[in-house]
């Protein structure tokens, strides 16, 4: 009986595809997610291009061929092509294989086009013919066989695909293809079918008719197929063996010479295999047999049922021989011819994105280091700003004080030397003079506006070339200070920060508020009248208190001068009042002395009458009157305006004195504000670049985190690329090399 193996040698093949498929699948994720990773990384403009745009490519190019190369794989099968002369079997022999009549054979049924028998999930068998995706239904042997020759557009060039279920053939279960060929005599287009049918075979099985020789035209096809493929499997059935049954005594005889022209061939002629492993390429089966047998089985019949020849056992054992053998081959073959070219080509896919992502591994843990240093020195840049702008911040505050309180020294030293000319600057003036109120009014105010200007100019002319010279240095050297510590581009344009005007000082006296309450007094009075008698000889503070004596009402010695109010009063009548008020004044003083007084002054004046006489009395009243005379006489209006402008010095000198202090605090506070505002200019300058400085440290924090990410990815995927090459390694040493 037939014994049926639990595990096919054709697993080989099923376990190495799915294993090879889910490697390829793992390395497609890998490349793709390479592809992503590399595609993130160019977008990345703060990278600097740590990866090319080619490598990019490079690696989504690979994506797409791992992706195609999924795709044939899960398409790959083991083929095996039959090929013999016409009538030799071949037909018979795949139905055995299959242990069912799945391809017409017999008489009337010679195949007159190339047939691939494949499994299919579905539960009914179906057929496609070439250059169409029509499924054409197959119930029967005989339907096939008569579907086959109906259709005049098929010859032997063509390809029909038979598609068996897979629950009825268990060989068709593990992706074996098997290839039914016209016979090798029917055409001499043979260079035509090898390209077509035969490239991506695995096997090739020879079906030879054991009633004859191996003939020329088998030999012929076989070199064609030795020349375009290096070394192809070949197996050698030579069929119809139970003839030799009919003639015993030959047998051993006939089978000797079979084989020695079948390892010539191999051996010799094709040259693909040795002497040694020739043997096992041959067998010697009777193809009807065995699949009568098989049927017979299948039906729950003996297999030696029927008129079967004499050593069928023999036969069945050989074919069965064959099959292991050949199963044996196909599946190591076609692993191989499958997986192998397809493993060296993700080896080098696996390789090339594992030096892509060292490369990126590397520059960016280069670009990280160097803009962790750029870091460091912007940092301590940024701190080397900080703390000269705070140190040359309080150096400049005492720069300024400095500057400002020599301003105002100067300042007041000139005004107060100005104030001592005021009487030469008032002198330098000219106008009109009369003493009615109207026409004192606009001379007050020409006069108010020439000392003005007057002494606004000479202050300017003595401070202001100093000052601004101050200013100016103080400037330039607040710019050197600050220079280091701005970058060349701002530094150049330091200048321009400094107003291209000279200052000036703005000395703003104010006159017209200052003098605002003077009140000129322009009246007459006379040098040697008793007034100006007892404030002469007395002084003013000690005349004041005689007065009093004399009148408690009596001002000070000095009265106050007023402007006329009106032209009608002639300057005389008003002088005779005063003097008369005067007298009545003395008279009243006297009369209120105490007794003794009054004595003391009756015998002095006795005294003096006796002694000088009255003609030297009435000669002093006449030089008295004259003198009196004169002085009434010379009081004109150039007097009287040489008298305002007296006045005016006297109360202007007083009251400017008092602005003196507050006139040169203002002027430093002036040079303070100049000062400061150039200062504040250039820290707005220090303040962008420190800004800058901060955004820079901030760009280089983000961009040292980003090259960290792709440090750490770019490590990642190296990681699994290694891992990925332990896999093929694996998968080369168990399935692609031979065994030790």
């Amino acid at each position: 009986m037939e014994q049926q193996q639990d595990f096919s040698p054709l697993k080989h093949f099923v376990v190495a595809k799915k294993k090879i498929s889910a490697v390829f699948d793992q390395l497609l994720g890998y490349v793709s997610e390479g592809a992503e990773f590399l595609e993130e990384t160019c977008k990345d403009e703060q990278l600097e291009q740590i990866a090319s745009e080619q490598q990019k490519a490079q690696i989504q190019a690979y994506a797409s061929k791992l992706a195609v190369i999924g795709e044939v794989l899960a398409r790959r099968h083991m083929k095996v092509a039959f090929f013999g002369r016409t009538s030799n079997g071949k037909s018979t022999v795949i139905n055995a294989m299959l242990r069912d009549r799945v391809l017409p054979s017999g008489i009337g049924h010679t195949t007159n086009c190339f047939l691939s028998v494949e499994g299919t999930d579905e539960d009914k068998a179906f057929l496609k013919t070439e250059g169409s995706e029509e499924e054409k239904s197959v119930k029967t042997v005989n339907q096939l066989a008569h579907a086959l020759h109906m259709d005049k557009s098929l010859d032997a060039g063509c390809l029909v695909k038979v598609f068996w279920p897979k629950t009825k053939c268990a060989l068709l279960r593990d992706d074996l293809v098997l290839v039914d060929s016209p016979g090798t005599d029917v055409t001499t287009e043979l260079d035509s079918w090898i390209d077509k049918f035969c490239l991506d075979a695995d096997v090739f099985v020879l079906v030879a008719n054991s009633e004859s020789t191996l003939m020329n035209t088998e030999k012929h096809f076989f070199h064609k197929v030795n020349e375009r493929l290096s070394k192809p499997n070949i197996f050698i059935l030579n069929n119809r063996w139970d003839a030799s049954a009919s003639e015993p005594e030959y047998m051993e005889d006939v089978r000797r010479q079979h084989m020695e022209r079948c390892v010539s061939f191999l051996v010799e002629e094709l040259r693909v295999v040795d002497q040694a492993q020739a043997p096992n390429r041959i067998f010697f089966v009777s193809a009807k047999e065995v699949l009568n047998a098989r049927m017979h089985r299948a039906q729950g019949m003996p297999e030696a049922g029927g008129a079967l020849a004499e050593g069928f056992q023999e036969r069945l054992k050989e074919f069965q021989d064959f099959e292991r053998t050949f199963e044996e081959c196909i599946s190591q073959s076609a692993v191989k011819t499958k997986f192998e070219q397809h493993t060296i080509r993700a080896k080098q896919i696996t390789q090339t994105v594992k030096d892509i992502m060292d490369s990126i591994n590397i520059a960016a843990a280069e670009k990280r280091v160097h803009s962790l240093e750029e870091k460091d020195d912007q940092t301590d840049r940024l701190e080397f700003v900080r703390n000269q702008l705070n140190l040359l911040t309080e150096e400049i505050k005492r720069k300024i004080k400095i500057v400002t309180e020599e301003v105002e020294n100067n300042v007041s030293n000139a005004m107060a030397e100005e104030i001592c000319r005021l009487s030469v600057l008032l002198d330098e003036f000219h106008a009109d003079f009369h003493p009615s109120a109207q026409v004192l009014k606009v001379y007050k105010a020409e006069l108010l506006k020439h000392i003005e200007e007057g002494m606004g100019k000479n202050l300017a002319f003595r401070c202001s070339s100093a000052v601004n010279a101050s200013v100016h240095a103080a400037q330039q050297q607040m710019i050197e200070s600050l220079q280091p510590l701005l970058p060349s581009a701002a530094s150049s344009q330091l200048q321009m920060l400094i107003p291209c005007r000279k200052f000036d000082l703005s000395y703003d006296l104010n006159c017209g508020s200052l003098c605002s309450d003077f009140q000129e007094n322009i009246e007459f009075r006379f040098s040697m009248g008793w007034t100006a008698l007892v404030n002469r000889f007395l002084g003013p503070s000690n005349a004041k208190r005689a007065l009093r004596l004399v009148d408690g009402s009596l001002q000070i010695p000095r009265a106050p001068a007023m402007t006329p109010t009106g032209a009608g009063v002639p300057p005389g009548a008003q002088d005779g009042l005063s003097q008369e008020e005067l007298m009545l004044s003395m008279a009243t003083g006297l009369a209120s002395l105490t007794s003794r007084t009054s004595m003391s002054v009756v015998i002095v004046g006795g005294v003096v009458w006796r002694t000088v006489g009255w003609r030297l009395i009435a000669l002093t009243m006449g030089l008295y009157g004259l003198l009196y005379l004169y002085e009434k006489l010379t009081w004109t209006t150039k007097a009287k305006e040489r008298a305002f402008k007296r006045q005016f010095v006297d109360y202007a000198t007083e009251k400017l004195q008092m602005i003196v202090s507050f006139t040169s605090a203002n002027c430093s506070h002036q040079v303070q504000q100049e000062m400061a505002s150039t200062f504040a200019r250039l820290c707005q300058q220090v303040d962008l670049t420190q800004r800058e400085l901060e955004g820079e440290i901030s760009r280089l924090d983000r961009k040292i985190e980003r090259l960290q990410r792709v440090h750490e990815r770019s490590k990642a995927l190296r990681h699994k690329a290694t891992g990925l090459e332990d896999e093929l390694e694996s998968f080369t040493r168990q399935y692609l090399q031979p065994p030790q």
